[in-house]
């Protein structure tokens, strides 16, 4: 077993132990509760888990006595020793799946992960139940205390790793990090769902640097940046290696999401679980878009910007703009942005004072987030 795999079935383990003393509390509250554990098993099961790992290398990188090459035959330290980060780690994989539950609520999706989304599967209850009203309004309004449920039990994971660090100067300093975090991802889906609605208002020329803003606020920093950080911080990394961390962190999340963006356009449903081309049925105004806009003739950029955000958008029709998508130009261009940002990001890693156990690690990673097909 690596490293990796051992510290994701830590907080895999860490997860559905805070989910089972979290059990009696709802349900002697009401039974009709139960749903709301029982989904979030659902979506806290599995997943890359980049998060947990990013926090665990981060912390590893600048901890006293870390490795600083690869141990031959590695067993973990002690489950004690492991507390805080585990911690801190589950807390983030718990923010990311309210974030997610929310995320989807607001994008109309669907699906997460090749299965039913929360609201999705809270309509079904409503269905199946055979209540009265809506179950579209039962789904989201339920989904959306769902994802408040979980943002607060992320709060709680953390405070439970913070409280096992002897280091009390270090848990403030993480502590700061995870809610400096919390803001930016919320003004970042603020500044998406503007953007849909807004990008006419704003210059052409502007286009592609607003798209990268989102970027960074809405996904870049909580998925890389911030969990980095977050881990070093809980080790007492020095200013000058959380510096390099969010140095290396950012263009590399960056990439990550310029991945990610790919792939809600051209990626394979049955590998990504969400169905292919849904970004452009959500009409997400990404760089790819912008970069796409810049070189289209006007009524290829019409028929882009008229189809884009369409709900009913069907398979033909995806393809086309796809098509039209690729012939812009605009995938080679996003294609060399990962490129230099993923060089950019290793460059930085090659000369920060960390770890060179923790360095070979986040190499490894690096390439897997911006090289991804899913």
């Amino acid at each position: 077993m690596t490293e990796s795999t051992h510290v994701v079935d830590l907080v895999q383990s860490r997860i559905n132990e805070f989910l089972s003393t979290r059990d009696p509390i709802v349900a002697l509250i009401s039974p009709d509760l139960v749903p709301l554990v029982a989904f979030s098993r659902q979506f806290l099961s599995g997943g890359k888990r980049f998060r947990a790992l990013f926090c665990y290398w981060g912390w590893q990188s600048v901890r006293a006595g870390a490795a600083t090459s690869a141990p031959a035959a590695w067993n973990g330290p002690g489950v004690d020793d492991l507390s805080p980060i585990t911690g801190a780690a589950s807390a983030l994989e718990v923010f990311h799946a309210a974030a997610l539950v929310h995320d989807d609520i607001i994008d109309n999706s669907d699906t997460r992960r090749g299965a039913a989304s929360a609201h999705k599967l809270f309509e079904r209850l409503h269905g199946t139940k055979g209540w009265v009203g809506s179950s579209t309004e039962f789904g989201r309004d339920s989904a959306i205390l769902l994802g408040d449920l979980l943002l607060g039990w992320s709060d709680e994971l953390l405070d439970e790793g913070l409280a096992a660090l002897p280091d009390r100067e270090a848990a403030l300093a993480a502590r700061s990090e995870f809610n400096l975090m919390r803001t930016e991802v919320t003004a970042g889906q603020y500044l998406d769902i503007l953007e849909e609605r807004a990008w006419h208002t704003a210059p052409e020329s502007e286009l592609c640097d607003r798209a990268m803003r989102v970027i960074e606020f809405k996904s870049a920093r909580y998925s890389v940046l911030a969990p980095l950080v977050i881990g070093a911080a809980l080790a007492g990394g020095s200013a000058e290696q959380l510096a390099s961390l969010r140095a290396f962190g950012l263009p590399l999340g960056i990439a990550y999401q310029l991945r990610d963006d790919l792939l809600g356009v051209f990626g394979d449903a049955s590998v990504t679980g969400k169905p292919s081309g849904d970004d452009l049925r959500e009409g997400k105004r990404t760089v790819l878009i912008a970069l796409a806009r810049q070189t289209l003739s006007a009524q290829a950029r019409r028929v882009l910007d008229e189809q884009l955000g369409d709900p009913a958008l069907d398979a033909t029709r995806i393809a086309t703009l796809q098509q039209s998508i690729t012939h812009s130009g605009a995938v080679e261009r996003v294609e060399a942005l990962i490129t230099e940002r993923l060089t950019e990001a290793l460059t930085v890693l090659d000369t920060a004072n960390i770890s060179g156990h923790a360095k070979n690690q986040l190499r490894g990673l690096a390439d897997k987030v911006a090289r991804r097909a899913f």
